[in-house]
């Protein structure tokens, strides 16, 4: 047996061979996983989110859902009632989430005076706290303190944008780009809008 391996013609790699092997064994090792997975979704985090079209608009129909800060202060989602809102669930570990940060901060920085932004996790302060010092993200993050009804996520990022009627305009899973014109331009029609 081992003659007959060694008489066998012996081929020379070709380079998508290499490439590939090599791509493989990038993605077993955790230390190169999750920056490779975070930069895939920045490809995907170029893509604008779309506004659901009116059929599928869904309403908000209960604003009973409180939410907790990292200093332990509750926050009524009743107080958004009458107020654009987008809300982001997200976590620190999730690649897609890593890839869209950036818009959704350049996003913030522009708007956080003109409607309600609500970054929800089950993430632990400390993790939270830790990623947003790190990448110098200053909006602040929310712990959910009850359930809601309408917002049973189930895979993350999942961003909602919600007018001031509670009409949900956009319902976007995976990760996206939030800064760009569309979003901008939904945003600053909803905000003329009288509630």
């Amino acid at each position: 047996m081992l003659l007959l391996f060694m008489t066998m013609p012996f081929k020379k790699p070709k380079f998508k061979d290499l490439f590939l092997i090599v791509i493989v064994l990038v993605l077993i090792f955790p230390q190169t996983r999750k920056p490779i997975q975070v930069l895939l979704n920045k490809g995907f985090a170029l893509i604008s989110p779309s506004v659901l079209s009116e059929e599928k608009q869904k309403e908000v129909t209960s604003y009973n859902w409180q939410l907790k800060d990292n200093q332990g202060i509750l926050f009524n989602f009743e107080e958004t009632k009458g107020k654009v809102v987008l809300i982001n669930f997200w976590a620190t570990w999730c690649p897609p989430c890593i890839a869209e940060m950036p818009s959704l901060q350049k996003l913030y920085n522009d708007y956080n005076d003109k409607i309600v932004f609500l970054f929800v996790t089950d993430d632990w302060f400390k993790e939270t706290n830790s990623f947003l010092e790190k990448n110098d993200y200053t909006f602040k993050v929310y712990r959910p303190d009850s359930k809601h009804e309408i917002f049973k996520i189930k895979t993350i990022p999942r961003t909602f944008l919600i007018d001031k009627k509670g009409k949900i305009i956009i319902d976007k899973t995976g990760a996206s780009n939030w800064n760009s014109d569309t979003v901008r331009k939904t945003i600053d029609e909803l905000i003329k809008i009288k509630s």
